[in-house]
């Protein structure tokens, strides 16, 4: 097996070292200390297609496989931790569910506007009594016609003041443990 890099991913990897450097760097410092969403860090990522790294091309993102977006974003967060958290989580944890198990209404409605920044996405699921263990999750989903009823309490959301489009772990039969 071949574990070296693809040219593509070489590529991606000397530009985001590039744009890291020259333009995520000289402002982590002032973004950590003030604990603001780096709104015009994730604007630029936006425009070079990393917020929809993984989306397919028929839904607005870039296309590309998940090595390039792991790449992506170790050299972004060599420069910025906080915004590689955030695209982290907009492509692995919010576009890649959506794209994976989202019907295909919800991948043409969210899919587009979440590669391209119009909208960023939150991912909750940790918990006051959980923590982050899935398998011990208290909130639970209701299904109430053509709608899940919502019922308990997150913390610690990534992107939450922001985001356009959550993710929301939840439990539809507690009687199934982790696999309800």
């Amino acid at each position: 097996m071949n574990f070296d890099l693809t040219e593509n991913q070489k590529l991606i990897q000397d530009m985001m070292r590039k744009f890291a450097k020259e333009e995520l760097e000289p402002k982590a410092g002032e973004i950590d200390k003030s604990g603001e969403f780096p709104v015009e860090n994730i604007k630029k990522l936006a425009e070079l297609g990393i917020m929809g790294m993984v989306v397919p091309e028929e839904y607005g993102g870039a296309g590309f496989d998940f090595v390039s977006l792991a790449i992506a974003i170790e050299e972004i967060s060599k420069a910025c931790g906080s915004t590689g958290v955030i695209t982290a989580v907009n492509n692995s944890l919010v576009c890649y569910p959506i794209l994976a198990f989202g019907t295909e209404e919800q991948k043409k409605k969210y899919l587009p506007k979440l590669a391209t920044g119009q909208i960023i996405g939150a991912f909750a699921l940790t918990e006051p009594n959980a923590g982050s263990d899935p398998a011990s999750l208290e909130t639970t989903a209701r299904l109430d016609g053509d709608y899940y009823i919502l019922n308990g309490t997150k913390r610690f959301i990534t992107s939450a003041g922001q985001a356009g489009v959550f993710i929301v772990m939840a439990t539809v039969d507690k009687t199934k443990g982790n696999k309800g």
